[in-house]
Parts: C-alpha cells; sequence; structure tokens
C-alpha cells in the first residue's frame, strides 16, 4: 500500500528526471550527450555509480562515460568489452521490461569475462530486496524505429537507498534510457551533418581551387590540350584549344573552333580516332598541319562525365612524337641486331626460323625423327663413312653417307607426290594435299641426304659457322682486333649469300645462315664458298690475320623444335671440326 509520503517522493523523483532529460538536449557533442547521461543517473534517478557504454561501428562496447566516482573513471573510461560477452549479459537474470538485472547468485559467473566493471564492496544483503555489491542492473538503449538496433548499454550500481529499484524506479531508469538513446541518436545526426557541412565546403573550396588550377594547366601546358563535344550531331567538335596545340599544328585557335580531330587527322588513322573517341584511352595517329603535312601525335582521350546526363566532353591532350616515331625503327633495329656486326642477332634468328615451322601432329615427328635430328648425323662431305679426304679447297668429294632413307629416295614416312616432288603423310594426315588440315602451310622439308641420288628437293638449309682459330687472335692482338676480325667475317658472308638470304650473329664468334629453296647440292657448295670466303687475310691496323671457318648443315624441317634445327646444324659443324682436326693430324 502507498504511503502517504511517496507520492511527493515520486513527483521530485519526476522534477529531477525532467531536469536531467533537458540537460541532454543541450548538450553541444556526442561526447557530452554521453557524459550528461552518465551524470544525470546520479543526480536524478539515485544512483550512485553509472556507465555509459556505446556500440562501436565493429560492434563491440566501450565504455564511453563514467559518473560516481573519478578512480573507476580513470580505470576504465574508453575500455572495451566484446559484443559476445555483453549479448550473454543482456541474456541472463531476470528481465524487467526492457531493463536487464543480473543477480548475485548468476553473476559470478560473469567476473572473467572482457566487460569492463567496478567492483563494490559492502555487506552481505539483511532481507530480500536489499542490493548485493555485485548485482548488476543494465539498461540498454535501442535506436528508434522497428530495427531496435542496439546504441548502448547502460550500466547503474549502487542505490543510495540500499534497495533494488521497484516498479517505479524500474520505469523512471527505462525511460530515461529510452530518452537517452534519442539525445544519442541526435548528437549522432547532428555531427554528421556539421562534418557533412565541413566536408561540403572543403570539397567547394577543393572545387574552385581545382578549376583555377585546371584553366592555368590547360591554358600554359608545355604539350598540346584540347576540349570536344561528345555524342551528338556534333561529336568531336573542338571546343577550346590552348596556344601549345595551335602551335603544335600551325592553326590560329579561331580557326581550329571550326573543326574536329577527324577532319584533321589522316585518313589511313580515322579508325584509330574513332575508336579512341568512342571509348577514351590513348593512341597514335598523326593530325594535318596548316601547311599539308601530317605530324605524329599520341592522343590522350579522357571522358569528363556529368552524373545526370552521362559523359559530355572529351578532354585530349596532344604530344608531339615525330622524333619518337623516327627513333623507334632505330630501336626495332638494335633490338633485333647484333651490335657490333649490324647483323640480325639470336632471337631475330629463332623468329625467322620459328615462321617457318610449324608442329606437325606427333606421330609427323616420329616418323621424320630419328632421320632428321636424333641419329648419329653423318656428314655432306667426303665419303659415305663420314669425311674424305679433303682436295685443294679443303674438301673432300660430293658423296653423301648412309641416311637410313628409303629405296624411292625419300625420307621415312614421305613417298613419291607426283612429278619428282615428296608428300608426307602419318596417322591420316596428308600435309601436302590440298584440302588437308595443314594445306595453309608450305611444309619445310629436307632434301635427300647423304649418299641418296639428289632428287631436286628443296629445303630451308642451316649453316652454322663457326670460326676456327679466332680466339689466338683475340688473345696475342687484343679484342679491338677481334671485332675487327668479326665485323669483316659478318661483311664476307653478307656478301657471299643471295638477297632474301639470313646471315645472323648468334654470339662470339659464331654465325648461322638461312638459305631457302637448296637442294643438298647447293647446301654443300654454298658452306664451301663462304667457307673460302672467310679464308683470305685480313687487315687490321697494319698486320694481316687469318681464320678458317668449320661449317655444319642443318635442315629446318617441320615438327622440328627451332632449338632442334639449330643443335642438328650445330653437331654437324662439331663433327666436320674434329674431323678436319684428324685430317689436319695426320697430314702433319
Amino acid at each position: 500500500m502507498e504511503t502517504e509520503s511517496e507520492p511527493y517522493v515520486r513527483l521530485a523523483t519526476l522534477r529531477q528526471l525532467h531536469q536531467v532529460v533537458a540537460d541532454l538536449n543541450t548538450a553541444r557533442s556526442l561526447a557530452d550527450t554521453l557524459q550528461t547521461v552518465a551524470d544525470g543517473i546520479v543526480a536524478g534517478l539515485g544512483y550512485e555509480l553509472a556507465c555509459v557504454n556505446l556500440v562501436r561501428p565493429d560492434g563491440d562496447l566501450v565504455v564511453a562515460a563514467f559518473a560516481g566516482n573519478t578512480a573507476a573513471e580513470a580505470l576504465i573510461t574508453g575500455r572495451v568489452g566484446s559484443r559476445a560477452s555483453w549479448e550473454r549479459r543482456l541474456g541472463m537474470g531476470e528481465a524487467w521490461g526492457e531493463l536487464r538485472f543480473i543477480p548475485h547468485t548468476e553473476g559470478w559467473v560473469l567476473l572473467e569475462d572482457d566487460v569492463p566493471q567496478w567492483y563494490t564492496e559492502g555487506p552481505e544483503p539483511r532481507f530480500e530486496d536489499e542490493w548485493h555489491p555485485q548485482d548488476r542492473l543494465y539498461a540498454p538503449m535501442y535506436a528508434s524505429g522497428g530495427g531496435r538496433e542496439l546504441l548502448g548499454v547502460i550500466s547503474v550500481d549502487k542505490p543510495r537507498n540500499g534497495r533494488r529499484p521497484g516498479a517505479w524506479g524500474q520505469e523512471a531508469l527505462q525511460m530515461y534510457a529510452s530518452q537517452s538513446a534519442i539525445a544519442i541518436s541526435n548528437a549522432r545526426l547532428r555531427a554528421n551533418m556539421q562534418r557533412a557541412l565541413v566536408r561540403l565546403e572543403r570539397e567547394q573550396q577543393a572545387l574552385r581551387a581545382s578549376e583555377e588550377s585546371f584553366r592555368q594547366a590547360f591554358e600554359y601546358a608545355p604539350s598540346g590540350m584540347a576540349i570536344a563535344e561528345m555524342g551528338g550531331d556534333q561529336h568531336g567538335r573542338l571546343l577550346r584549344t590552348n596556344d601549345a596545340l595551335c602551335r603544335l599544328l600551325g592553326r590560329p585557335a579561331s580557326a581550329m573552333r571550326r573543326y574536329s580531330f577527324s577532319d584533321l587527322v589522316h585518313p589511313e588513322d580515322i579508325g584509330t580516332l574513332l575508336r579512341t573517341s568512342a571509348e577514351g584511352g590513348r593512341a597514335e595517329l598523326r593530325l594535318g598541319r596548316r601547311d599539308g603535312t601530317y605530324l605524329w601525335v599520341s592522343l590522350r582521350n579522357s571522358v569528363v562525365a556529368d552524373t545526370a546526363d552521362g559523359p559530355r566532353f572529351l578532354l585530349t591532350h596532344v604530344e608531339d612524337i615525330e622524333e619518337r616515331k623516327r627513333h623507334e625503327l632505330q630501336l626495332a633495329h638494335r633490338a633485333s641486331h647484333d651490335a657490333l656486326t649490324g647483323l640480325p642477332n639470336n632471337a631475330e634468328l629463332r623468329a625467322r626460323l620459328s615462321a617457318r615451322l610449324c608442329e606437325r601432329p606427333q606421330s609427323a615427328r616420329q616418323a621424320i625423327g630419328p632421320t632428321l635430328h636424333t641419329r648419329d648425323y653423318q656428314s655432306p662431305y667426303g665419303d659415305g663413312n663420314g669425311f674424305g679426304e679433303y682436295g685443294d679447297n679443303g674438301y673432300g668429294g660430293n658423296g653423301f653417307g648412309d641416311t637410313g632413307y628409303g629405296e624411292n629416295g625419300y625420307p621415312p614416312g614421305y613417298e613419291d607426290g607426283g612429278e619428282g616432288k615428296p608428300r608426307f603423310r602419318a596417322d591420316g594426315f596428308d600435309f601436302d594435299t590440298p584440302g588437308s588440315a595443314y594445306d595453309h602451310h608450305v611444309h619445310a622439308v629436307a632434301p635427300a641426304l647423304d649418299g641418296e641420288a639428289d632428287d631436286g628437293t628443296k629445303g630451308l638449309a642451316v649453316l652454322f659457322c663457326d670460326l676456327d682459330g679466332f680466339k689466338s687472335i683475340n688473345d696475342r692482338f687484343g679484342h679491338n682486333t677481334g671485332d675487327a676480325v668479326l665485323i669483316e667475317v659478318a661483311r664476307r658472308l653478307t656478301t657471299g649469300v643471295r638477297d632474301g638470304d639470313t646471315v645472323a650473329r648468334l654470339g662470339g664468334d659464331e654465325f648461322v645462315v638461312l638459305a631457302d629453296g637448296l637442294t643438298a647440292a647447293d647446301a654443300a657448295d654454298l658452306a664451301v664458298r663462304l667457307r673460302n670466303a672467310i679464308i683470305p687475310p685480313i687487315r687490321v691496323d697494319g698486320r694481316a690475320v687469318r681464320v678458317g671457318a668449320s661449317f655444319g648443315i642443318g635442315w629446318a624441317v617441320c615438327g622440328m623444335s627451332v632449338e632442334e634445327v639449330l643443335q642438328s646444324a650445330d653437331q654437324r659443324m662439331y663433327i666436320e671440326k674434329r674431323s678436319r682436326a684428324k685430317v689436319h693430324r695426320r697430314a702433319g
């Protein structure tokens, strides 16, 4: 039964609560609001300690405000409790409406979790509703709306009357928590609005500064700049050009506004321009000058978009690359040619050789492999046993040794295709018949070798050349003399081949000659001519030096890799080098 004085106590509490709520609405910032919440509980609701735990963006709760005890405030303010621990607490104990009360009989299980808390001391309760030092009372704060988003939790301790709050005290705390949630939400909205206003002002200042910077950068840029329309009937029409672009094309700004880039571009580059204009990006093309000449430029387009209407303008940067274009040919030549001799280098040789070869099916490789690049090679010079005696020019007869070719005079896997031309067949593939899987490619094949009658088959000969005695010249006379010898050898090799043949330097004193359309006899004759061209003395700095040369002849055959082709010719060259060394020893 309500006592006579209790309504007056409630009225006084309500007045205090009203004042506390009014103070919430006058806080200037979120931090002030949170502290006002904690202070209001101590001042208006009759608790000695109050703590406000605020939900962070990551979901954990941080102690954002504390009131009632400065030592406790210094100890736990700013500390964080995990969301899992808080959810465990809010699921325990007794539900008093929105409040959650955990009596000391259950609260002992929470002593070891990570939620920051202040432990109070006091005597054991003497009656049923007396407050125990380890009792816990929490008031969750939810955002307004149907989502019930948790904003934070108010925890209170040590009621001044020493008793657990009754129905009126519970209602007051719950109402205060609800008002605090509204105040916190409003404080956050105000803070967000203030930050947005500050950000907007900064963005406007930056935009004004950016516009001025763009104007100056556009007008005074050392390279050409233009703004053109994008879309519609006037697509590409120049709206604005800077002085650098006008000077570059020799046209005044007033005249430039009558043109679009499509009016100025070289006819062959119009497709490149249209692709670049439609997609943005970069292109290299030629623009016409007032005097009728064309200038190579690099065009970089950026789309200036409008959020409402979509792309509207093209910002184009025009750079003169005429000089670079001239240098590109020189650089391309340097990348693919030897710096000392000017001959194609190793990479260029492999590229040219690879362009002539295709990958036959494995069955085709097996058919030609034992004959062309896996057996022990016989020399194309001398008798059938390897090398014959050398004549006046250092070479023997034109006989060829046993190669494993069949009775028809063609390599294994080949047959007579008519008119004396071989045709290759393997596993149902006819590589030389129109309409077959490979009729788009003229296969490189090897002519009859080593003792077989020359059937007139022509192939792509690969002559591997290694200089004899070059190291001693380098060691005795120095690298300058050696370089001069290599340059002269390169000249003699180039002079000794046909137009269209390739003479390449692999490195050191190794050279390779690619000569297409040769029979076996043609290739042997070419090797002799080139060796004889190298043998004569080379005069360097008033002295005459001599080098010899060993040649190995291989054949580029489809189904072989570039590496296999070069290794084949290399092996033949070393066989010749060793054989010639034996001949010289016998002669000595």
